[in-house]
């Protein structure tokens, strides 16, 4: 029987704002898109705590049994600076500053992305799709906006139309903003904008003749809006109503407001039934930012290249700590935090390791038959309450207690219950939370060991030389690979992760 047959899992639905039971559309299975990266740069370490909430929520879901068809987009055109509907293309802007093609710096950033997630144990999604690979499904859903009167064009752009869609709808059902309030807090048009108010939004845009990232379109050589996208594509792949839709809280509006505006003008429904968000990842008590400086690329925090923590973490500390707090809130990253999560993950993988040196009792035990469907039972009473990894984790520290005593003998258990305490950990350790079996890692290392040591010998010799864009590409590329070099004053060590 699928499990999710007898388990009732809560939902914390930002439409609702509250928890609600998740029943799917179409029983046994889950449609769920999330919106991914726009790719004009190094990944951000707070985007790779949202991907990795859906990753866990994903992982928990194909648990319980569902088949879920999980979709996240890439955007590789069309996101303006600013997240607004002038300025330039933020994928253009970084090719005119690296003097590359538009298409050279969507591949290296694609790259980086996948690179960055793989290090952290990422599930892939079920489909990647990309927003210059539909260029035609957004074409087509800007000519039913506009025939069914909610978009206009004025000199080759198209416009969503916001008061007229808000006369029989409610534009701000999401963010639960007012279009009134919207109004009075905007700034009047300069005379210089096409659209008829502030708050209308780009369907489509008329491209300037320099602009590289262009395509035909009945209304003039452009690109589509930011938005458009994700309703083109989540639809597409989800159908016209689907389960989940998630992303970042800094997305609900205007963004998420937007994808609800665009279904409902198309469609004539709502597109989702659950809005997750994923709350944002702060650094030593304060918002990241480029222009105050308080910010740290994951490459950078792994490696420990950075002046703001002590060393380099690996993925599966990063990780373990992401999960240790709540998806719906703000992580504050500090060196203390990710110190204590790196003891508190050795710990765990230190208990689930010496299981399988655990003596097992013959003839009796004090290992009750309550005591290990208690502890299934409290574990999955934290996911099914809206994912709970910080609640899960705290009852996975109550099995660590449990060995501890079989360790030392003061409890004892059959064979057939440590078999089954053993599937359960890594059930939600390594299948659930996504963390890495280390001691699965580490066996038979020898070979690798010996290959290892060959490449810090080299990497030394490149030092010495003065040679370091060798010794920084060594380092780096064992890194990719989960291999991290630590250099002390006994020399370098390395770990994997």
């Amino acid at each position: 029987m699928e499990l999710y047959k007898n388990n009732e899992l809560n939902i914390f639905n930002s439409l609702s704002k509250s928890k609600e039971k998740f029943t799917p559309i179409h029983a046994g299975n889950v449609g769920m898109y999330v919106c991914g990266p726009t790719v004009y740069s190094n990944v951000h370490l707070g985007n790779v705590r949202t991907f990795m909430s859906f990753d866990m929520i994903f992982r928990y879901l194909k648990h319980l049994g569902y088949k879920v068809r999980y979709v996240r987009n890439i955007t590789d055109a069309g996101h303006l600076e600013n997240d607004a509907d002038v300025g330039e293309d933020k994928i253009a802007k970084k090719a005119r500053i690296e003097e590359l093609e538009p298409m050279e710096i969507v591949q290296r950033y694609t790259v980086d992305f996948h690179s960055i997630l793989n290090l952290f144990n990422f599930l892939p999604p079920s489909i990647e799709p990309t927003a210059t690979g539909h260029i035609i499904e957004q074409i087509e859903l800007i000519q039913t906006i506009i025939d069914n009167g909610f978009g206009y064009i004025v000199n080759g752009s198209v416009y969503f139309d916001v008061h007229k869609y808000n006369e029989a709808n409610d534009y701000g059902i999401l963010s639960k903003r007012k279009l009134e309030d919207l109004i009075h807090n905007t700034r009047a048009l300069d005379g210089q904008s096409d659209k008829k108010n502030p708050q209308d939004f780009a369907l489509w845009k008329r491209a300037e003749p320099q602009h590289i990232m262009k395509w035909p379109s009945p209304w003039s050589d452009g690109f589509p809006g930011w938005h458009l996208e994700c309703t083109a594509m989540s639809t597409k792949y989800l159908g016209e109503q689907f389960d989940i839709h998630g992303g970042g809280m800094d997305l609900k509006f205007p963004h998420h407001e937007c994808e609800i505006a665009q279904n409902v003008a198309a469609k004539g429904v709502s597109p989702v039934n659950y809005w997750m968000h994923a709350n944002m990842l702060e650094m030593n008590g304060q918002r990241m930012s480029k222009s105050t400086g308080n910010i740290i690329n994951p490459s950078q925090l792994l490696s420990g290249d950075n002046d703001k923590f002590s060393k380099g973490f690996s993925p599966n500390v990063i990780r373990f700590f992401m999960m240790q707090s709540s998806y719906r809130s703000i992580l504050d990253l500090t060196d203390d935090g990710l110190l204590a999560s790196e003891k508190g993950f050795n710990r765990l993988m230190e208990a689930v390791s010496s299981l399988k040196g655990i003596e097992v009792s013959k003839s009796s035990s004090s290992f009750t038959s309550e005591t290990l469907p208690a502890l299934e039972k409290s574990f999955y009473e934290a996911m099914n309450d809206d994912f709970n990894t910080p609640i899960l984790i705290a009852h996975l520290f109550d099995a660590v207690s449990l060995i501890n005593k079989l360790k030392a003998g003061t409890v004892t258990i059959s064979k057939n219950d440590l078999n089954q305490l053993t599937t359960l950990l890594h059930t939600f350790i390594f299948d659930i939370l996504g963390l890495t079996n280390i001691s699965e890692v580490h066996e038979g290392t020898d070979k690798l060991e010996g290959a290892i040591s060959l490449l810090i010998d080299l990497r030394n010799q490149a030092r010495a030389n003065k040679d370091f864009a060798t010794s920084d590409k060594i380092r780096d590329e064992l890194l990719e690979f989960g291999i991290q070099l630590k250099d002390g004053k006994d020399g370098t060590t390395f770990s994997l992760s």
